[in-house]
């Protein structure tokens, strides 16, 4: 079941994400409205959280991102009890490989 967004979010954002056609349009979007430093975060983040997904413990994921281990039990967490969104979308991967 999809949840509705809090009042105060602004789904535009979302809207525009899901409307881009490419990787490379997405790539240039994302450079122009973040920093550096929330881009790094985010990647990071995300390719823990694909580690997580594939089996791979605490040390063998500190080792290949140098995440730290608070970043690491954040996105266990989300992955356990948040959305689903990051495992949908790793589901999806799997299937259209």
């Amino acid at each position: 079941m999809i949840k509705k967004p809090p009042k105060n979010a602004s789904m535009a954002l979302y809207e525009e994400i899901v409307s881009l056609n490419d990787v490379e349009s997405c790539f240039r979007f994302f450079q122009d409205l973040c920093s550096i430093t929330e881009l790094r975060s985010m990647e990071q983040r995300f390719d823990v959280a694909k580690l997580l997904y594939q089996g791979k413990v605490y040390t063998e994921i500190v080792e290949e991102t140098g995440a730290s281990s608070a970043t690491i039990s954040r996105v266990n967490r989300a992955l356990k009890y948040g959305e689903n969104g990051l495992l949908d979308a790793f589901e999806k991967s799997e299937n259209h490989e």
